[in-house]
């Protein structure tokens, strides 16, 4: 019998720094069809911080952010209705649903999907293979590292190789 393969929605966020203050600039969503959504943020009149270590890892400036971003009511809006009923999931739960709830809370939207740490979904032995599988998609890829929408698509990529990883070797081990 062959277990299913299980392709989760993963969530990313890219943000203006790395503390408290810091606020979201571009999310990306890969749902388990490989549909995309990618939008940049224009930063909320009261999101000031900025982090320029943070801007040197992904390469979006504050100007960019305000030529090109959308308005964080329309990001939420966008969000809703792509990810309507849904549960997605962050390999950096405790930051972007923090992210989120700020993005949220700025727009006065109600938040209509939630948001889950992979880990609760990941079994003990793909977690074993994850990094090592990870870099090796990301190198195969040949994608740009730290924008919202290409992690999310390698995050979703090394789940589903880990998982397969591990149905093949359980499938040896029983038919031996």
């Amino acid at each position: 019998m062959r277990r299913q393969i299980l392709v989760p929605t993963i969530i990313d966020i890219e943000a203006s720094g790395f503390g408290a203050a810091s606020y979201p600039i571009e999310v990306g969503v890969i749902n388990d069809a490989g549909e995309r959504f990618c939008c940049l943020i224009k930063p909320h009149s009261d999101w000031v911080h900025w982090d320029k270590q943070a801007e040197s890892l992904h390469g979006i400036s504050r100007q960019l952010l305000n030529e090109k971003g959308e308005s964080v009511q329309s990001v939420c809006r966008q969000l809703n209705q792509f990810l309507q009923g849904q549960v997605v999931y962050s390999d950096g739960w405790v930051v972007d649903d923090t992210w989120l709830i700020k993005l949220f809370h700025a727009a006065g939207v109600v938040m209509q999907f939630q948001v889950s740490s992979l880990e609760m979904i990941l079994n003990e032995p793909q977690m074993s293979l994850w990094h090592a599988t990870k870099d090796k998609l990301f190198r195969e890829m040949q994608v740009q590292r730290h924008r919202a929408s290409s992690d999310a698509a390698l995050i979703q990529n090394t789940f589903v190789a880990t998982q397969q990883i591990c149905t093949t070797n359980s499938n040896l081990q029983l038919s031996s």
